[in-house]
């Protein structure tokens, strides 16, 4: 069939009324005559935007930014202290929030399936420094004290008020139709904290 091409595409052609529908029985085989298979130097499919099948997809996934966790935190009487650890988390982990997701849609026949993952989260401190966490980050527990968290954290070197900004950087891989691709997304999400110093009395 090939006839010593190596480019192009082999077409497989089947009557309509053997494509499955969605809450119909297949036709037997018997009444399904007539498919045809032939070389073609480009895909004809028509009526078929693989692209818009994978943004289809991908509103299905329902992809936000992440809800902040973090250690001093946004409340009032609140208050972090200069040179000791904060903590950084997502609070509520799950495939829409940091992944991985995946979802399909289709049309006229035709899949296109979508997978998302998250790349990293960078924590835009406030203070014109930025830290990166590649995971979700551990929340913070009582019985940590002062230590530092393992995975995602950072120290303060001024007192102040900081706007604290999560930026979740996700890739989303899509294949189907004879085609592939990537749709780069990013979601945020932000938080004030305060940030004070230990005072120390001496006589």
């Amino acid at each position: 069939m090939w006839e010593g091409l190596d480019e192009g595409v082999i077409l497989v052609c089947t009557p309509y009324v053997c494509v499955p529908q969605p809450g119909q029985d297949r036709l037997p085989e018997e009444d399904c005559q007539g498919r045809q298979e032939y070389w073609a130097p480009v895909d004809p499919t028509p009526g078929v935007d693989a692209a818009r099948l994978a943004e289809r997809a991908v509103d299905q996934m329902n992809l936000s930014a992440i809800e902040i966790g973090i250690v001093p935190e946004d409340e009032p009487g609140k208050i972090g202290y200069v040179g000791l650890p904060v903590w950084m988390w997502a609070r509520d982990p799950g495939s829409s929030t940091t992944g991985p997701n995946e979802a399909s849609a289709s049309a006229g026949g035709y899949t296109v399936t979508a997978r998302a993952t998250v790349d990293r989260i960078e924590w835009d401190m406030g203070d014109g420094e930025v830290v990166t966490c590649e995971g979700p980050g551990t929340p913070y527990e009582d019985r940590f004290g002062v230590r530092a968290s393992p995975d995602c954290g950072y120290e303060f070197s001024e007192q102040g008020d900081y706007t604290v900004t999560a930026r979740s950087y996700w890739t989303v891989a899509w294949e189907g139709v004879g085609q592939s691709g990537s749709i780069p997304m990013t979601f945020e999400r932000e938080t004030q904290i305060r940030v004070g110093e230990l005072q120390v009395l001496t006589r």
